[in-house]
């Protein structure tokens, strides 16, 4: 088995949607609400769409909680979906186990995010590729060829020479290691998309840059289409093409990750960036007013806010806000830039009387730099 670096589908063909993309989890009921009828739930995800091209890096961006993991695990179809719909090539898929659940994921593999627990601690390197590899019918025919795509995959994810590693168990591995082999284990399904789960968040600073250019350069090698999930705005920039923002189980904002974190539009947008660290502007971020922070902490899922879900934290919010839900308006400069939000709504503009917020008199975050171990 050997993974193909010129793979002959063009550079932007479309490989995964997400369409309309929800999932509620219900809640266990209490005593007072059996004899109402009432049946809570978790609004995790509500309404994703986007697209996953061959070739490219889409990031998903939000804190903890806004429903980034629980998009990965719908796609990988690990739960079951509310509504909506998940396309592989055009055509809706929905498996729920056996020989489907493999034929797709065998084109669609999930990266975790925390590389001690991915990796069952008393089994070998060898004993988790090799099953991998059995499992998506390309261990070869005979002993000789299963080695010989046990090397290739190590070496693919630059763990070289492969006989110093292909024995180890995990707890002989350091924390990137087992992260490469975490992503040697989802390219022994050969597949055309990675979900990656915040894969560098539990690694070392120093050690995080090296697995983001390993990702490139499979993306780069294999014509892969990625999802980069993080709360890194400032690695999204450096690493994706284009970036999603989400907030409480809603996109609020994307476009080309240039855009979106240069030009933030959407106040939470600027919130994340105001939050990134930066040497260069700590001064910027100790003088800036708390109007202009975000203040609160993210709301209830069970019993979501009306209208816009960010309002009750927005240092601009309109009464609008609180009633109904934007959709993606076009925000200008920069084509497919767009953003869930009131203020680039003409009509409500005028009529609430405030400044768009692309007016100059809303103030901007200073520009985002690429992660310190990027420079």
């Amino acid at each position: 088995m050997t993974l193909s670096e010129s793979p002959a589908a063009p550079v932007g063909e479309v490989v995964l949607e997400a369409d309309g993309l929800t999932k509620h989890f219900p809640v266990r009921r209490k005593l007072s609400d059996i004899f109402t009828r009432k049946r809570a739930v978790v609004h995790a995800v509500d309404d994703v769409s986007f697209t996953l091209r061959r070739g490219r890096v889409t990031a998903l961006v939000g804190e903890s909680g806004s429903g980034k993991s629980t998009v990965a695990r719908l796609l990988t179809q690990l739960y079951p979906r509310t509504s909506g719909d998940i396309r592989l090539h055009g055509e809706t898929t929905r498996v729920r186990g056996g020989r489907r659940f493999r034929e797709y994921v065998s084109r669609v593999q999930l990266i975790f995010q925390d590389p001690f627990g991915s990796l069952n601690p008393v089994h070998t390197v060898r004993y988790h590729l090799t099953r991998a590899l059995k499992i998506h019918g390309n261990a070869g025919t005979n002993d000789e060829e299963l080695e010989v795509a046990l090397a290739g995959l190590l070496t693919r994810v630059a763990l070289t020479p492969p006989e110093r590693y292909i024995d180890k168990f995990p707890h002989e591995l350091s924390g990137g290691q087992r992260q490469r082999v975490a992503i040697a284990r989802a390219l022994g399904a050969d597949p055309e998309a990675l979900l990656a789960d915040e894969p560098v968040s539990m690694l070392d600073v120093s050690i995080r840059l090296g697995i983001l250019n390993l990702l490139r350069d499979l993306k780069e090698r294999l014509n892969l289409a990625i999802l980069y999930i993080t709360h890194d705005i400032a690695s999204a920039r450096y690493f994706a093409d284009e970036t999603l923002v989400m907030y409480a189980g809603r996109m609020v904002e994307g476009g080309d990750s240039e855009s979106v974190t240069q030009n933030p539009a959407h106040p939470y947008t600027r919130l994340l960036i105001d939050s990134a660290p930066d040497p260069d502007r700590i001064a910027g971020i100790a003088e800036a007013s708390t109007k202009d922070r975000g203040n609160g902490e993210p709301p209830s899922l069970i019993r979501p806010p009306s209208g816009c879900r960010f309002h009750p934290r927005c240092p601009h919010a309109m009464p609008r806000c609180s009633v109904d839900l934007p959709p993606r308006l076009d925000v200008g400069g920069e084509p497919g830039h767009w953003a869930a939000c009131w203020l680039y709504d003409a009509q409500t503009v005028a009529k609430e009387g405030v400044g768009s917020a692309a007016d100059p008199s809303i103030p901007t975050p200073p520009a985002l730099h690429a992660p310190e171990e990027a420079r």
